[in-house]
């Protein structure tokens, strides 16, 4: 009998190996892995998840190594799944703050800074809300259940103990990035286009009387054309982002 099998049992391991990938995955997933979560309300719900998704995934899971070194390498394989799949959710949830920007920066208001809870970092006011709203939202609509299912149906994509595809693993994550920005143009678009129009109008106007303080007149307007261009566009805006962190999740989830 091996030295891990005088510490570990069978059972012990297994809980131990889903730990690692549920456990690294719920410190990022967008509601369960945010900063203003405290650390101890994480770590209960990630040992309490792995004690769920343990039965099924009990059949994917490999033997019990027989050194210490073979242990660490599989844990650490486990740790870098549950990381990358945690990534992937929070790239697609950091559209709404790059989208906030953009709104932000097309209403005139990027300046006005605030605290992001979230990222715990200074972040314009519009992004702050539509990540919080976002959460609220994938909550609201059980999207978080689809979250946990993407990572119970992620030992069908990664078996525990085979290698894993870095190659394959790196693209995905740059094509949820590239997903991730165009999201946030999409979302952002209708300010584009307003902005593009208003400011085209302030030339003109520039142009047509120089006597005209362009600078005092802009900046009111701007203001209120964007806070009235985002009430009537931000339900249809998170509509669409649901939609499309849906369909990214469904692409993690074996058929049923």
């Amino acid at each position: 009998m091996s030295t891990l099998d005088e510490v570990l049992t069978g059972e012990l391991f297994g809980y131990l190996l889903v730990f690692a990938r549920i456990g690294s995955a719920v410190m990022l997933l967008p509601g369960f892995g945010e900063a203003y979560v405290a650390p101890r309300v994480r770590l209960v719900l990630a040992l309490l998840l792995s004690l769920v998704v343990l039965p099924l995934a009990g059949p994917d899971l490999p033997p019990l190594p027989d050194s210490p070194l073979a242990l660490a390498l599989l844990l650490g394989r486990e740790i870098v799944v549950g990381l990358f799949l945690g990534t992937l959710a929070r790239l697609l949830l950091l559209a709404l703050l790059t989208a906030g920007m953009i709104i932000a920066l097309q209403s005139g208001v990027a300046n006005a800074l605030a605290n992001d809870p979230a990222s715990a970092q200074q972040g314009s006011i519009i992004g702050n809300f539509l990540m919080a709203l976002g959460a609220v939202l994938i909550f609201a609509t059980d999207l978080h259940h689809l979250l946990l299912r993407a990572l119970v149906d992620s030992y069908g994509l990664f078996t525990p103990g085979a290698p894993l595809e870095i190659g394959d693993m790196a693209d995905m994550v740059a094509r949820i990035v590239s997903a991730s920005f165009a999201l946030s143009m999409q979302i952002a678009a209708p300010f584009i286009l307003v902005g593009l129009i208003f400011y085209l109008g302030l030339g003109l106007l520039a142009r047509l009387m120089p006597q005209v303080q362009v600078f005092f007149v802009a900046m009111p307007m701007q203001i209120m054309l964007g806070m009235v261009v985002l009430m009537l566009t931000v339900s249809f805006g998170m509509l669409w982002f649901l939609g499309r962190f849906e369909g990214t999740l469904t692409g993690f989830l074996a058929p049923r």
